[in-house]
């Protein structure tokens, strides 16, 4: 209880800063309200005058609303570009439209609030000619000049290459100041160097020239390309001498360097063709080579690998990743039960038979066919693609590798290594290469022959299942689908070396290689031609393949 003699209690003085905290926070808060509402007044007000607008006066509009700051703005001319802006008739409001079966689906301008689906009668769409257009371009170029992302900078400055002004390269040397990321500073350089070409100073002009040798872009060689060309009346272009003499210099330099890549490229689809014959031919050459089976049917095990794969995905339909990884073992399973059941039933009692072997197994092929047809349809499936098989490598402006042909030819080796590992390190491997080398003697050494028959069959099947889930990523799955490589696969066995796998692979990715190589010139079909007639003269010159078999047998 206070007397009237006791002061009044006060706050303690350390809160006195707290107190100034706050005050301060609380008048930058106030300060800010008004300039994020003059903003958004701005914005509000660019999208009326754009919405209002003529076609006359939408140029002027749209510069000034980029000057707007505010991060929609990127987005609202990227999506007038796009021809995905539009104001709704009802009530004026502007919207993004994105067309689909059921309509044109619906997204506010201001807040990206989804608005539900709307029909093209209802809505206005914000027309562009091809002079805005280019200007918009420009105009986003400059935006994205300045975003953080350096993809979206690039994107940028690509952008800006194909039209710049004085003040779009000033931008763009201010920004190379500044730049830490290399492709930017690289794409900077370049778009610099290209600005250079119509300067009037001729050692400017040459330096630029000698800069751009090795480049890839097609931009690039058309300019040069442009100083090597003569009017109507056979006159140069390009009147100086010099500078069309560097020009050729440096063009022969990326013909030279395209000329290049595109070997690359073509060796890359070889090697890719090639994993595809040896997957399909690595079973074949097994049983071929321990059993002397012409198993026509091998094909037809390839196309159940593929339909085990095609029952797999439906099962996970919603992951086309994991099913492709449960497809392959299952295959193997799958095509290797098939094989022995062959090879039980039919196939070893025709042993010393090579024709009624052939006859057999054809007759087998086509009732899996029947099977498959009977069972899903003559209709071929679509097998879906995992995200990280789609799309292609880009490694620069002429050389990109498709990312399924990439992973399939490092599946290929993987199952060659593991086969390999597997006929060197285990009992099976031991008992067929003994078998393979001098049957008799294998049998008189107490290997169980027949049983080391079935289990060969079943392995060179159940690989044959696997290749079927790798083609399952490059074609349609159908009931066809193993005819178009049994004649290749005997190609490759025969030109390898029978019951060879290093003859297989080598040949395998030989005539892939080769086949690429001659199809610009000849054609696919006549490509193949050549190819077979190749191997006739070389099985000719050595019956044996590349890699002969070794082993007493090895002649018979």
């Amino acid at each position: 209880m206070t007397t009237p003699n006791t002061p009044a209690p006060v706050l303690p003085t350390r809160l006195a800063p707290i107190r100034g905290v706050l005050f301060l926070v609380f008048t930058l808060f106030s300060l800010c309200m008004p300039i994020r509402t003059l903003a958004a007044n701005a914005f509000g007000d660019g999208l009326k005058s754009i919405q209002e607008s003529a076609l006359n006066d939408l140029g002027s509009r749209i510069e000034s609303f980029a000057a707007v700051n505010d991060p929609r703005v990127t987005p609202v001319l990227q999506a007038l570009l796009d021809g995905r802006l539009y104001s709704r008739k009802a009530d004026g409001q502007m919207v993004y439209g994105d067309s689909g079966s059921e309509g044109i689906t619906l997204r506010s301008v201001m807040d990206d609030t989804a608005l539900g689906v709307a029909s093209k009668f209802e809505l206005r769409k914000i027309s562009l000619n091809n002079a805005l257009r280019s200007t918009l371009r420009e105009t986003i170029g400059r935006l994205q000049l300045n975003i953080e992302d350096p993809e979206q900078r690039l994107k940028a400055v690509l952008a800006m290459r194909a039209s710049a002004d004085e003040h779009d390269l000033a931008l763009v040397r201010s920004r190379q100041q500044i730049e830490t990321d290399p492709r930017v500073r690289e794409a900077i350089r370049l778009t610099l160097a290209l600005a250079d070409l119509d300067s009037p100073a001729k050692p400017l002009r040459l330096n630029a020239i000698e800069s751009l040798q090795g480049q890839l872009d097609s931009g690039i060689r058309n300019r040069l390309t442009a100083l090597l060309e003569k009017d109507e009346e056979g006159r140069f272009v390009e009147p100086d001498a010099d500078i069309r003499h560097t020009a050729q210099i440096t063009l022969a330099k990326i013909e030279t360097r395209l000329a290049m890549n595109s070997a690359l490229e073509t060796v890359f689809f070889g090697l890719s063709l090639g994993a595809v014959l040896v997957l399909s031919a690595i079973g074949l050459a097994i049983t071929f080579g321990v059993m002397g089976v012409i198993n026509m049917a091998h094909g037809e095990l390839m196309m159940l690998g593929a339909y085990t794969t095609y029952v797999v995905q439906q099962l996970l339909p919603e992951q086309p990743g994991l099913s492709l990884f449960v497809a392959i073992p299952a295959a193997f399973l799958i095509s290797a039960l098939v094989g022995i059941a062959i090879e039980r039933g039919i196939i070893r009692f025709l042993y010393g038979r090579p024709l009624e072997t052939l006859l057999a197994t054809f007759g087998v092929s086509l009732f899996l066919q029947q099977l498959v047809r009977s069972i899903f349809s003559p209709l071929n499936r679509s097998v879906s693609t995992p995200d990280w098989m789609s799309g292609s490598w880009q490694i620069n402006e002429a050389l990109s590798l498709t990312l399924n042909r990439f992973y399939i030819l490092l599946f290929c080796l993987l199952v060659f290594i593991l086969l390999l590992q597997i006929l060197k390190r285990t009992r099976l491997g031991l008992e067929v290469r003994a078998v393979a080398q001098n049957r008799a003697m294998a049998r008189a050494m107490g290997i169980p022959t027949a049983r080391v028959d079935a289990m060969t069959f079943g392995l060179g099947s159940g690989i044959a299942g696997v290749a079927g889930v790798a083609l399952s990523q490059l074609t349609n799955v159908g009931p066809n689908l193993g005819q178009a490589y049994i004649v290749d696969s005997f190609m490759v066995v025969v030109f390898g070396g029978v019951g060879n796998l290093w003859g297989t692979l080598v040949a395998g990715f030989t005539l892939g290689v080769a086949n690429k190589f001659l199809e610009p010139y000849s054609g696919a079909v006549l490509a193949k031609i050549l190819v077979l007639v190749f191997i006739i003269l070389f099985i000719q010159k050595r019956p044996r393949g590349l890699f002969p078999q070794k082993g007493r047998a090895a002649e018979s």
